[in-house]
């Protein structure tokens, strides 16, 4: 008997999964490990670096740059400060969301990792001066220009964000769920087994074969 397949181009694909409280327990200690390593950096940067003195590294290949951002990149939005809490928010319900189902251990560092980029960056707009929602984020590494000419100066949570965001947007490509499953292609797995039958019809020699031993 053949297996019927599900109509559709594409296939959800079982795969083994971890547990959903493994993930959510991988997914928090991750952002925990990235939020308190952010508020780490940002601490020294503060205690050891000082404002218009770069250190260079590397060749000039990173500088260390200290600065506090009351926008986004390239400081855009400086005058908007209280509406990225308001993102963040929205950030934390979103992963609050996907949660619900996750049972991947890639999508849940990915979830951690924006986890922790958007209250690293929370933190400092809270606690920091000018006050509440109005704070400035502490920014500290820049590329190849010490002053965040070539691309804008970041911090840890900027890093953890970005690299989350990668993460997720490969995950979807590839086809990965959060729920465990993979996603494929049923097109090309038709197309395999319309050749397989295909190539078996036109074999006489396995045609024959095949009756011969019905007969025997």
């Amino acid at each position: 008997m053949t297996a019927v397949r599900p109509d559709g181009p594409d296939t959800a694909v079982p795969k083994a999964g971890v547990g959903r409280r493994r993930a959510i327990t991988i997914l928090v200690a991750t952002a925990l490990l990235v939020l308190l390593a952010d508020i780490g950096t940002k601490q020294l940067a503060l205690s050891n670096l000082t404002d218009g003195e770069p250190v260079r590294l590397l060749g000039g290949a990173v500088y260390l740059t200290l600065i506090r951002n009351s926008g986004a990149a390239f400081g855009l939005g400086s005058e908007y400060t209280w509406v990225f809490p308001l993102v963040t928010v929205g950030v934390v319900g979103w992963i609050s969301w996907m949660a619900t189902k996750l049972r991947s251990l890639p999508w849940a560092i990915s979830l951690g990792l924006v986890l922790a980029g958007a209250l690293g960056n929370f933190v400092d707009r809270i606690f920091r001066a000018p006050g509440p929602f109005l704070g400035h984020v502490v920014d500290m590494v820049s590329l190849f220009d010490p002053y965040g000419q070539t691309w804008p100066i970041f911090n840890l949570a900027d890093s953890a964000l970005v690299s989350g965001v990668i993460l997720a947007i490969l995950l979807e490509l590839t086809g990965r769920q959060r729920d465990g499953t993979r996603i494929r292609n049923s097109s090309a797995d038709k197309g395999a087994q319309s050749g397989a039958a295909t190539a078996q019809d036109g074999d006489p020699e396995a045609s024959s074969g095949t009756r011969d031993r019905d007969a025997k």
